[in-house]
């Protein structure tokens, strides 16, 4: 497998400017699903991973979800293979990654029985995983306990939620499977769309334009930024907002700055929340152990403690698209048109005008075919 490195420490902005044929150089220990995906969406020629794809500490999919998708994973290649210059033409050959006749670094080459085995060891570290996010749960609730009393406090918006429906998108697990699926919901309900960081895309991506956009400013393109939605920062708590500058430079005007601890995914929900919003539809969040896990454990107690905070309100769009398949096939629907159209002349024949109709057809036939042969 040959072609130029790409080489980005941070996956998330190496997936930016990744194109098909590329050798994707990462350094990402437990490789997640969302990353995994981003990735499998590139197609490049194979991926080479400085860290480990798993540790062990829980059993997260993304080397295998890569392998599936038939792309190369050279694992633990080393600090060095960051060094290498972006552009530089490499191939990996076994568990070697070659420049011409020098060999860069080695590593493991991933195979599915190898991803499948460090699976189940992982498996065997769940339990102190649950013990860990437990404690890191009580640590965050004696830490920001205002949260669930209080809120955030949310400064005036110009959106209006009250008594709407909100639908927060998060690129995040299946989010463009159940986008595809809400898309008579939206259509129907016409709810404030609100996009955290890169969700804002997703929503531009299905033809739909932003109403909020909230998060750090990360991972959201600048189309998404001058789509006209209103614009929340997510800045820490004391105020600090690395993210106001990149919009501030872009001409968003009236960009709304918003303390508060937790991630973007959790403000987002507590904006639409204390916004008075009746009901709130989640595409692409975390809610299971393992996507807690991929998300690193920083960020997972605040999201746990959202999701109890919002309540009834909150309803999970995940895997929708899993659980809802239209039974009808595509050559059902073909044959289902022919059958129809068959009808439809059977019946045109049956009458004097259908008749006529036919036998002016068969005249212009007979021209035209009488035409054809004079040509030749």
């Amino acid at each position: 497998m040959t072609g130029p490195a790409r080489v980005d420490p941070r996956t998330k902005e190496l997936t930016k400017r990744l194109q098909p044929g590329d050798v994707a150089v990462i350094d990402h220990d437990d490789l997640d699903q969302v990353s995994a995906h981003a990735l499998v969406a590139c197609r490049p020629a194979a991926v080479v991973n400085a860290a480990p794809s798993t540790s062990g500490t829980y059993p997260n999919r993304g080397p295998q979800i890569l392998l599936e998708a038939g792309i190369p994973v050279l694992d633990l290649a080393g600090p060095a293979v960051m060094q290498i210059a972006e552009g530089t033409p490499v191939t990996l050959e076994g568990d070697e990654l070659r420049a011409e006749e020098r060999v860069l670094a080695r590593g493991v080459r991933l195979t599915a029985a190898l991803v499948e085995a460090q699976l189940q060891d992982a498996r065997s570290n769940l339990s102190d995983q649950i013990e860990a996010f437990s404690q890191n749960t009580m640590d965050y609730v004696r830490a920001e306990r205002d949260l669930l009393l209080d809120g955030i406090g949310i400064p005036p918006l110009r959106t209006d939620l009250t008594g709407r429906y909100a639908l927060v998108v998060v690129r995040g697990y299946h989010y463009k499977e159940d986008l595809h699926t809400l898309r008579p919901f939206i259509r129907e309900a016409r709810p404030v769309l609100i996009g955290v960081d890169g969700g804002a895309d997703a929503l531009i991506e299905q033809g739909l334009t932003p109403d909020l956009i909230v998060g750090d400013m990360d991972s959201v393109s600048d189309r998404a930024l001058a789509s006209g939605a209103e614009v929340v920062v997510h800045a820490y708590r004391d105020g600090t907002a690395p993210g106001l500058e990149r919009v501030e430079a872009l001409g968003v005007r009236d960009a709304v700055v918003l303390p508060a601890p937790g991630t973007s995914e959790d403000i987002a929900m507590l904006l639409a929340d204390e916004k008075g919003a009746e009901l709130i539809v989640a595409v692409g969040t975390h809610a299971t152990l393992v996507e807690f896990l991929d998300k690193g454990r920083q960020g997972m107690a605040s999201t746990f403690l959202t999701r109890l905070r919002v309540g009834s309100k909150l309803v999970d769009a995940k895997g929708v698209s899993l659980l809802y398949r239209s039974r009808i096939s595509t050559g059902s629907l073909v044959w289902l048109v022919l059958a129809g159209m068959t009808a439809m002349l059977v019946a045109l024949a049956a009458t004097p005008g259908g008749r006529a109709f036919f036998g002016v057809l068969a005249v212009r036939w007979d021209d035209v075919w009488a035409w054809v042969e004079g040509l030749f």
